[in-house]
């Protein structure tokens, strides 16, 4: 290689992707989030020992925001009968440990509160994701309409508006417990196919009051959500909404569509960033995953809007990453996988992209050799 071509080819020494970014009143040291990933490890919605440990790994490897796991507003809202909880204090005490730990670290506690709606009751993925009969401990499902996700789910019960009541304010009670906890972001779960996206979806929404055929309706279920949060979760601290962006299915959601939710959600002046994940609402879905192929969707909303977006989806090396954020596709990277495979990969990737301002523990520093 000549002078030239290394000259052309050096690495910033300053990176986008390790660049701090402020949302409101809470600056997070980069702009790396670690995406909500399930672990079906809880007790009673109690987290524990492999919650902390599993957490704090990722934190002490130089992540700038974590977001603990989908964590949910009900018993009937979890997706197996070993999902995390924030309905009672006991569950609120386990995670204010654990949100404690990941601020001494240096990374900003995050947390998303989600309710499984038709998708609930079910088994883990390591036993097949199964329904579970009330015979052996499973509950009743809700949804906006009595639909299964698939042929081989449980239907759900059409919620009544008391229903639909219920669960806007256990959002809010949530939303109270997890600020008790000190976490300092948090993110409403509309995606997935999930009960919030199930109303957003024309594939999933059947319903003909006011929470169901037009788009205005439809929104209707995640504003009050929105709405309830917001009177506990205070003004200077951040609110993110993941959305499913497509639904990977003619009929339902797609960019456009995700361009008219982003829009409604700017115009609140409340919700500061749109975690952009797609599909889950309907079995027949058609994806191709490649790298990064949800990222034109972060793209997309963030370029129509003029709102912050988080890009997801199969986003593994420091250049990818780096690219998102410097051509101006996304404002943070979530990253999911690859942070299960290597807690540490913030930290590699400082030193692959030559970002010599970022500290590594003390203790790991004899091991920055490479």
């Amino acid at each position: 290689m000549s002078e030239t071509e290394r000259r052309i080819h050096r690495p910033s020494r300053d990176p986008f992707l390790f660049r701090p970014i402020r949302f409101r009143s809470v600056e997070a040291r980069n702009r790396i989030m670690m995406s909500p990933m399930c672990q079906y490890s809880a007790d009673d919605g109690v987290a524990n020992d492999w919650h902390f440990g599993h957490i704090a790994a990722r934190a002490a490897g130089g992540i700038g925001i974590l977001c603990v796991e989908a964590t949910h507003v009900s018993p009937i809202g979890r997706i197996t009968p070993h999902c995390l909880g924030l309905w009672n204090d006991a569950q609120r005490d386990a995670l204010a440990r654990i949100a404690a730990h990941i601020a001494r670290l240096g990374a900003t506690p995050a947390i998303q509160l989600a309710h499984a709606g038709r998708k609930a009751s079910v088994s883990t993925p390591w036993t097949g994701t199964k329904p579970i009969p009330a015979s052996d401990g499973g509950w009743e499902i809700i949804g906006p309409s009595a639909v299964p996700q698939s042929p081989e789910a449980q239907t759900p019960r059409a919620m009544d508006k008391g229903d639909i009541a219920e669960v806007v304010d256990q959002f809010r009670t949530a939303a109270r417990r997890s600020l008790e906890a000190g976490f300092e972001v948090l993110e409403i779960h509309a995606a997935h196919g999930y009960l919030l996206h199930s109303f957003l979806s024309p594939l999933s929404n059947f319903r003909e009051d006011e929470y169901g055929g037009s788009f205005e309706n439809r929104m209707r279920f995640l504003h009050e959500t929105i709405d309830a949060v917001r009177k506990e979760w205070p003004q200077e601290l951040p609110l993110f909404v993941r959305i499913s962006a497509t639904d990977w299915r003619e009929g339902g959601l797609d960019l456009d569509a995700a361009i008219e939710v982003a829009r409604e959600l700017k115009a609140r002046g409340d919700v500061d960033l749109i975690d952009c994940s797609t599909g889950g609402v309907d079995h027949a879905q058609k994806i191709a995953p490649y790298p990064g192929y949800q990222v034109p969707f972060a793209e997309g909303i963030r370029r129509a809007v003029d709102i912050p977006t988080g890009a997801v989806g199969l986003i593994s090396t420091p250049e990818q990453a780096e690219e998102i954020l410097a051509s101006g596709r996304a404002d943070l990277v979530l990253l999911g996988r690859v942070l299960l495979f290597n807690p540490h990969w913030p930290l590699h990737a400082a030193n692959r992209l030559h970002a010599d301002h970022v500290a590594w523990p003390m203790q790991y520093e004899r091991s920055n050799i490479f």
